[in-house]
């Protein structure tokens, strides 16, 4: 992958105070790319591709691969824009009003876009992953190679050079504009903060070419201190974190405000400060010291547990600080009072950035933000149109246990190698025994050198050639200085060797990276071995030495996804040692990616032979993901999505889940879980009821990781939907056994049972009762010739002929059926009751009684009894 400038030249070491000159020229101008396309999510008609509002702010959502346009006045949404291939790629984005410049960490492709067109104007590769960034100023743009240390002004239009790069030794910090259109950055190598002013670009017409960016240095710092930069809004704040030291240049003056007494670990800037406070944030600490103009210093803590913190973002006079574990960011008064607690279903980064007197409040994984104006109050944002979340959020994690906090241990492998009147002095990481390590102390030779956590070798100079030397290293964190560990001794000489005269990188899909170069030139002795130092952003440190003119740095030994160059010092039989080489290539280690997290499987209830399979993306390692790899019961399928549904299995089957990762390097390693597929429902009758005309039948059904539906039937009628718990059917004869089934349906299948249940038997009153007077008072008393009430025939008529007996008022009959019959009228004696309903009942055997003369019990209905 090409870097941003492909030229390697020498830049000669100038008077640290003095204004950069006599730049070398660029080599190879790198061609554009063709431009992606975008998609206009909403707003796709032209007068709404205009210029960005002034009160607006793009936002990323890595989840949806698309852009948010925010209004800052109405916390609203007016343009949504999709950006092809790029789903779940973290995303640099850099704005003004009217330009928009996207670096996509994954693929390292920088694209700018107008936003008076929303097109994509132009397109150019840079070398992927963490280590390159652009600042966009107005009509200037900047891309920073932080690990090779050069600075290039491109046209924000065309993404072409303009003049001639800026070149500093590798592992720059920085690279962001102040407010009077400044690009500040800081070279840990010299102890230097530069300004940088951008060349004004030439007319589209003009053809004259242009100088190069005018560049001021400003001591801030001891070399290889470990610095970071956040940019005022005229000037810079440079933190060294190694001697714990705030610096801030102004209008061409610098301010010392010294914090080592107050600061108790590492220190994080944001990248841009508003006002003149400018917060310093310890996360290890949970603390934010705030540092005003005169170098007063107010501090405060931030609730809550974990180092997951942001650095705190000064606005409008007060202090915002993001805790990304708990996806909460925490707002405070100038006195550091906590003032208001933003919570939001939020998980994975969060950026916080003062934009056109707004302050916007975004995580990219997740489907809102919030936007804060000048008054502090908090509006949310639905960065997804017409996207619904449901459910709650999950709970959060207990707080991780802190750890058993102690001094450091002691630097492993401390080597010297002796040059000319001075010696370097590398080591390997010291234990940090719970607290981050803020500086290394070298001490010998009569001399004292600190350097950053980061800067893991340093050069000793003015030394006596043909003296011998010991030096000690210890590191220091918040709790004091740990061991000393020291060096073999060297003798520093004028019979120095050669450095390689270039070095190459290579990544390797296993996670090596090898480094090699050609032979050097002893000057008249042996070469014994060369030592090879990675430069990354802001860091240096030894990785390695080989006998030979190679060396392979072992996988885990660099960050995968971040940029690295190397540089080589050659050493000799005597012990003496070259200048370092030129700074290699650089190159982004990488490997297979990390298992997938939170697998889960899951039975689909609508589908036969069917499960579901989710999971949270893999960890790259170092290139994009490009698929993942489903195994489910012996089928393998390859997917782009972080979800798959697999089908074609047996009903009930228990299967083995596995998902793999897969990228440049090849498939990464499995994530497990089980799931099972539908299987046909089960009953289970657990009871059963009946009354004269109904029944009820009650059971349980294993739907099989289904959806069952449940019927009650019985031989020769339709069947009764109900609940799959019990289901009662009514229109039964009384006293009459049936067998009942009851059955369970799925997308797999049907379960059934039976149950036998004889309906209650039926009653009923013979009832007449007696008149007020005369002989109706005496009618019911006893049968008599002729009609008279409760008598029972064998036939559904009145014939004497076939009178089988009489009822007594208020005997007790039990009913069979209906059926019709000779019309009867009960007139006074039962209430007026006329039917030509006749009830069969058990009297003298089955014979029949007019209903006239009998009620039933449980509210006379005749409509119960089955006809006979």
């Amino acid at each position: 992958m090409a870097s941003i400038d492909e030229a390697v030249a020498t830049r000669t070491p100038r008077s640290r105070s003095r204004v950069r000159g006599g730049l070398v020229t660029v080599g190879t101008v790198l061609a554009l790319l063709a431009a992606m396309g975008l998609t206009v999510l909403g707003l796709g008609s032209a007068d709404n591709a205009v210029a960005n509002y002034d009160a607006s702010s793009w936002l990323w959502s890595a989840a949806r691969s698309e852009l948010a346009r925010v209004n800052g006045v109405t916390a609203r949404v007016d343009t949504r824009m999709e950006v092809p291939a790029a789903r779940r790629h973290p995303m640099q984005v850099t704005q003004t009003d009217r330009l928009l410049v996207l670096r996509d960490l994954n693929t390292g492709q920088i694209s700018a876009l107008d936003l008076a067109t929303l097109q994509i104007t132009a397109t150019t590769p840079t070398t992927p992953g963490l280590g390159v960034s652009v600042a966009l100023h107005e009509d200037a743009a900047f891309v920073v190679d932080a690990v090779q240390g050069v600075v290039r002004q491109l046209d924000p239009r065309s993404l072409a050079p303009v003049g001639e790069p800026v070149r500093y030794p590798p592992g720059i910090t920085g690279g962001a504009f102040d407010g009077e259109g400044r690009l500040w950055v800081a070279v840990p190598a010299e102890g230097t903060v530069s300004a940088i002013t951008p060349v004004i670009l030439p007319s589209e017409a003009a053809d004259s070419p242009v100088g190069s960016p005018r560049v001021q240095t400003y001591d801030v710092a001891e070399a290889s201190h470990e610095l970071v930069v956040s940019t005022l809004d005229d000037g810079v704040a440079v933190l060294d974190r190694t001697a714990g030291v705030l610096v801030t240049v102004v209008a061409g003056t610098t301010r010392r405000t010294a914090l080592a007494s107050t600061l108790t670990g590492p220190g994080i800037l944001p990248v841009r400060t508003s006002g003149p406070v400018v917060p310093v944030t310890v996360p290890g600490q949970r603390q934010v010291h705030a540092i005003g103009d005169g170098g007063e210093v107010r501090s405060f803590t931030v609730p809550g547990d974990g180092d997951r913190l942001g650095p705190a973002v000064a606005w409008a006079g007060r202090f915002y600080c993001a805790d990304e574990a708990a996806g909460t960011v925490y707002a405070f008064d100038a006195t550091g009072q906590l003032t208001d607690t933003i919570r939001g279903r939020w998980g994975g980064p969060l950026e916080l950035e003062v934009r056109e007197n707004y302050l916007f409040i975004n995580a990219p994984d997740a489907a809102t933000a919030r936007v804060v104006n000048d008054s502090h109050q908090v509006r949310e944002v639905d960065k997804y149109a017409n996207d619904v979340l449901g459910g709650d959020p999950p709970p959060e994690p207990p707080p991780p246990k802190k750890p058993q906090v102690s001094k450091p241990g002691a630097p492993r492998n401390v080597s010297a190698a002796a040059g000319d009147a001075r010696a370097r002095v590398s080591w390997r990481p010291a234990a940090s025994n719970g607290a981050e390590i803020i500086r290394y102390v070298v001490e010998g030779a009569g001399q004292r050198l600190e350097v950053g956590a980061n800067q893991r070798s340093v050069e000793v100079t003015e030394l006596t050639n043909g003296e011998t030397y010991r030096f000690s290293v210890h590191a220091v964190n918040a709790k004091g200085a740990g061991p000393t560990r020291t060096s073999n001794p060297v003798t520093p000489t004028a019979e120095v060797p050669d450095a390689p005269t270039e070095v190459t990188a290579e990544a390797r899909a296993d996670g090596t990276v090898v480094v090699s170069w050609p032979e050097a030139n002893g000057q008249g002795n042996t070469i014994a071995r060369y030592a090879v130092s990675a430069t990354s952003a802001g860091a240096n440190a030894p990785v390695g030495e080989a006998t030979g003119t190679e060396l392979v740095v072992k996988a885990g030994e660099l960050e995968y996804g971040t940029q690295y160059a190397f540089t080589v010092v050659s050493v000799n039989d005597k012990g003496a040692a070259s200048q370092a080489s030129p700074v290699s290539n650089t190159v982004v280690p990488f490997t297979v990616p990390g298992e997938p997290l939170e697998l889960r499987a899951g039975t689909v209830a609508d589908q036969p032979g069917t499960v579901a399979v989710q999971w949270s993306p893999a960890v790259a390692n170092g290139r994009p993901v490009t698929g993942y790899v489903v195994e489910v019961g012996g089928e393998r399928s390859e997917v782009t999505d972080t979800r798959a549904t697999v089908g074609g299995l047996g009903d009930g089957q228990n299967v083995t889940v596995r998902v793999r990762a897969v990228n440049e390097a090849g498939e990464g390693a499995q994530a497990t879980t089980t799931a099972r597929t539908v299987a046909a429902p089960r009953v289970t009758v657990t009871g059963s009821s009946a009354t004269a005309t109904a029944a009820t039948v009650t059971f349980t059904v294993d739907a099989g990781g289904g959806e069952a539906s449940c019927t009650l039937s019985r031989s020769g009628q339709p069947a009764k939907t109900g609940p799959c718990s019990s289901i009662t059917m009514s229109g039964l004869a009384p006293g009459t056994s049936y067998t009942f089934t009851v059955t369970a349906t799925n997308a797999a299948g049907r379960g059934t049972a039976t149950k036998a249940q004889q309906t209650d038997a039926l009653f009923g009153v013979a009832t007449c009762n007696n008149g007020d007077s005369g002989a109706e008072a005496t009618y019911c008393d006893r049968d008599r010739d002729g009609r008279n009430g409760n008598e029972i025939f064998s036939v559904t008529r009145q014939d004497n002929d076939r009178q089988v007996g009489w009822a007594k008022p208020g005997t007790r009959l039990k009913a069979y059926c209906k059926q019709r019959g000779e019309e009867v009228y009960a007139y006074i004696y039962n209430n007026e009751k006329r039917s030509t309903w006749w009830v069969q009942v058990d009297y003298s055997g089955r014979n029949y009684i007019p209903w006239a003369w009998l009620n039933l019990e449980g509210g006379d209905d005749i409509g119960v009894l089955p006809t006979c």
